[in-house]
């Protein structure tokens, strides 16, 4: 059979592998001029490639539609994948978080790789190629129309494969062009949202927002703190309007110059973006980010420690004893925050003074007021309806021979290698039934 494969990406990488390997012709199309673009920036270049926790925990970790991954998870495993990097030499190492990256820190070894089983196989590769429709004749697929160099050509296929990626990160290529091919064939695309993106923190400046007459507003805080890398920190999500707990998480955040971002923020953001009624909450300041500075310690514990720390400080001014307690960059704002005089000695602070210092740290609330756009998201929430697609082999309901593979389909997971798997997988699932 002739199969052919739409999108250069990881899972139409696995899918052109997986294809050829079941004994088809395979066609690989590509509309920039190399494959695996998106993979070679993600994990900051370094390449999550997938996660190390046990394959059936991986649904847990993919609040969009995981459970309809169930089949693509055991066709092709975490295990999987990292046996096929060892096969062509790249070494694998797990981190913090039991995330899973080569052990030179180079994505571009992993998609080497790729490349090299794609050659070794023979699957034909097109570069500079843009399909601008797939061709169906009584709802069964026939071939695709594609534009190379300004030429329209046709090309015959038995199966097509559609890999095309979401919207996010349009300059490697993913501009949710395959949205409008699928459409076009009946298929429905869910609404599209970002997900592990960004968080912008609110910059209202109306009296709720002020921060303790320090700064403006939330936003201005962060800019303050633009650059800090925080670790080891506790994040809550809350919804102020029902006092409820949105999404907790443990681990690495960073501020910058709109408001936040960093792994717990990313997770974060693909959870919340799914809650009810989200819109109106943000545009009313009713969603807070907690970041609790010191989660290892309760109050009382943080207050004998900062009681300690001002116990050997204490002919120093409050501006200058907390050098030991927090990242050089975050003092200042903290002591604005605390309402304390900076220049008072720390064995003139009360206990009143104290322990409203030991509530920020516990409590550094952010108003958040949205996200950054679509294209600048991780992944993308939204795509192919998965009541449109089998689970068991990623063929469409629709049109038959047509496969999905992907961040096209309606599936995302949080941050941590989860949404690279579901590529190979997919991928891996929808190439062995072409």
């Amino acid at each position: 059979m002739k199969v052919v494969v739409i999108g250069g990406g990881p899972s139409g990488m696995m899918a052109a592998i997986s294809a050829k390997k079941s004994g088809n012709d395979v066609i690989l199309l590509e509309k920039m001029n190399s494959l695996g673009k998106k993979l070679l920036i993600t994990g900051k270049g370094r390449c999550n490639i997938t996660s190390g926790i046990d394959i059936s925990e991986f649904i847990n970790n993919i609040p969009g539609n995981g459970k309809f991954l169930y089949s693509s998870f055991q066709n092709f495993t975490n295990q999987d994948i990292i046996e096929f990097l060892n096969n062509h030499g790249v070494r694998v190492k797990e981190e913090r978080g039991n995330r899973i990256f080569p052990e030179s820190d180079k994505a571009q070894d992993v998609l080497n790789a790729f490349l090299a089983e794609l050659k070794q196989l023979g699957v034909e590769i097109h570069t500079d190629t843009k399909v601008i429709g797939i061709i169906e004749k009584n709802q069964v697929v026939a071939g695709v129309e594609c534009e190379t160099k300004g030429k329209v050509k046709f090309l015959d296929a038995d199966k097509v494969i559609v890999a095309t990626g979401g919207k996010s990160y349009p300059t490697t290529g993913s501009t949710g062009d395959g949205y409008d091919l699928v459409k076009e064939l009946g298929h429905t695309i869910t609404q599209i949202k970002p997900s592990l993106i960004p968080i912008v923190a609110n910059d209202n400046q109306s009296a709720e927002h002020i921060l303790l007459n320090s700064y403006n507003n939330s936003k201005d805080l962060c800019k303050t703190l633009q650059g800090l890398s925080l670790r080891n920190v506790k994040i809550s999500i809350i919804d102020k309007e029902k006092n409820k707990v949105m999404y907790e998480d443990f681990g690495e955040m960073l501020f910058t110059h709109f408001g936040v971002s960093g792994p717990t923020i990313l997770s974060a953001s693909s959870h919340i973006i799914r809650y009810k009624n989200i819109g109106n909450l943000l545009k009313d300041g009713k969603i807070v980010l907690k970041i609790d500075l010191k989660p290892a310690l309760d109050n009382e514990k943080l207050d004998n420690r900062i009681l300690r720390d001002f116990e050997n400080e204490k002919n120093k001014l409050f501006r200058n004893s907390l050098n030991e307690l927090l990242p050089q960059k975050m003092i200042d704002p903290i002591i604005k925050l605390s309402g304390i005089n900076p220049d008072k000695k720390v064995n003139e602070i009360s206990k009143k003074e104290r322990l409203n210092l030991v509530n920020i740290l516990k409590n550094f609330n952010i108003t958040i007021s949205g996200f950054r756009p679509v294209e600048e998201a991780i992944v993308t929430a939204g795509g192919v309806n998965i009541k449109e697609i089998n689970p068991k082999t990623m063929e469409s309901k629709i049109v038959n021979n047509l496969y999905f593979a992907g961040e096209i389909i309606d599936v995302d997971a949080y941050t941590g290698g989860f949404n690279l798997q579901i590529a190979y997988s997919t991928g891996y699932t929808a190439g062995l039934n072409s």
